[in-house]
């Protein structure tokens, strides 16, 4: 006789959760994605506005004020995504952003004199969308990673990451190559950029972590005070002045080692200037420097998770070590200076982020990256003068501020990392 099954036996129906690694792996593929979409228009962003008519200045106030826009709004943005509690809403629309700007970057050279406006304004709101999508993505990645290890998490979503991020460059210079022209790459572009919507649609079946709310913070946790206003309030949150004072000065460490860490345009121009590498092979030098971060992060991801805090302690030493081989007359010893700038960048990138989330509670983590990504990026600035300012015939000045710079790094860091922290 055939029986048949109970209510409680029936398998049920619907798309089957996804494991927290595949989770994590997928969100990844996500960045992967809208990496190859941004990075790709980075790469190309100079050139094509002076196809469009930019003068050098044009295209410097154009790009300068995309990256600090996409920094500075951090401010807000993470502080916006932890009190609406909209940390999926405003990821997804960060996304969709860079999906839809990019690609339409490839109409500008039809749209005659308004062409060089609209793809400025592109560009901007593209970086906008990085700035919204920036806090809660990281807010999201760590939540979904307290059950893989925050530090293995966040570095294979560096790793995904970086994929993108030289990939990208590299389709927009072979179509180029082969067409001679660059807004058919941005147009085809928009296949990475659909893919990961798609992904983001997808995590949200699979994944119902990615849209619950954030949990309270747990019993015996320090309340934020009362604020006189609103306005104070509003304030304090965006400055980070009421989140942990071990957060506050694991950014200023942050922001002391990013300083540090010149950017890769200051050490290709010396390269070049130096007759050391052909500006063609540039390139290939900056896309070993993405391979080395990739790898960095996974290594060093690990060892967070396995040893702690501690491993963040070996940062502002290879940052020390950049300028004293970056600027050398030999070949090799600069491309191991490139290496080691790649494994601090790569560590930087990734584990010291995984770090932010045990150091705020869950419910105050955007902020947290916001106020995080906005402290780095006045180090980076002011950095950035300083290579520039000294790069040129006082390069052991250079290295010898950037080594001040990082014993203050290392002495903060040791401070903050023997306080025992757990996820929250």
């Amino acid at each position: 006789m055939r029986q048949t099954s109970s209510p409680e036996e029936t398998p049920a129906l619907g798309p089957q959760p996804w494991t927290p690694w595949r989770t994590v792996f997928a969100f990844g593929l996500v960045s992967l994605c809208a990496d190859m979409v941004y990075e790709g228009m980075r790469a190309m962003a100079g050139p094509f506005l002076g196809s469009l008519g930019g003068s050098a200045l044009t295209v410097g106030l154009i790009t300068g004020a995309g990256e600090g826009i996409a920094l500075v709004l951090r401010l807000g943005t993470g502080v916006w995504a932890d009190r609406s509690h909209n940390h999926w809403r405003l990821t997804v629309i960060g996304y969709a952003m860079t999906a839809v700007c990019v690609p339409l970057l490839a109409v500008t050279p039809f749209i005659g004199s308004a062409g060089l406006a609209v793809a400025a304004a592109l560009i901007l709101l593209e970086r906008t969308g990085k700035a919204v999508r920036s806090p809660a993505k990281s807010a999201l990645l760590a939540r979904m990673a307290a059950s893989t290890g925050r530090g293995k998490g966040f570095a294979i979503h560096k790793a995904l990451d970086q994929v993108g991020a030289f990939s990208g460059p590299l389709l927009l210079a072979g179509v180029a190559a082969v067409t001679g022209l660059i807004w058919p790459g941005f147009a085809l572009l928009a296949v990475p950029g659909a893919l990961s919507l798609l992904l983001l649609a997808q995590l949200r079946r699979r994944a119902p972590i990615v849209t619950e709310p954030e949990a309270e913070p747990a019993d015996g946790a320090e309340p934020a005070a009362p604020a006189a206003s609103a306005l104070v309030a509003l304030g304090r949150a965006v400055t980070g002045s009421d989140l942990p004072r071990t957060f506050q000065l694991f950014s200023l460490a942050a922001a002391l080692m990013t300083a540090g860490l010149m950017t890769f345009g200051v050490i290709s121009f010396r390269m070049v200037d130096d007759g050391l590498l052909l500006a063609a092979a540039v390139p290939l030098v900056y896309a070993l420097a993405m391979a080395v971060e990739a790898v960095a992060a996974l290594g060093t991801g690990h060892l967070f998770d396995r040893r702690g805090s501690r491993i963040l302690l070996i940062v502002p030493v290879l940052v020390a070590l950049v300028p004293m081989c970056v600027f050398a007359s030999q070949l090799w010893l600069v491309l191991a200076g490139v290496v080691v700038w790649g494994v601090a960048y790569g560590i930087q990138d990734s584990t010291v982020k995984a770090y932010v989330a045990d150091l705020v509670p869950a419910p105050r983590r955007a902020t947290a990256y916001g106020v995080f990504a906005a402290v780095q990026g006045l180090g980076a600035l002011a950095g950035g003068g300083l290579a520039g300012a000294l790069v040129t015939g006082h390069v052991p000045v250079l290295a010898g501020v950037i080594g001040g710079l990082q014993v203050a790094a290392f002495a903060l860091l040791l401070h903050v990392t023997r306080r025992r922290t757990s996820p929250v």
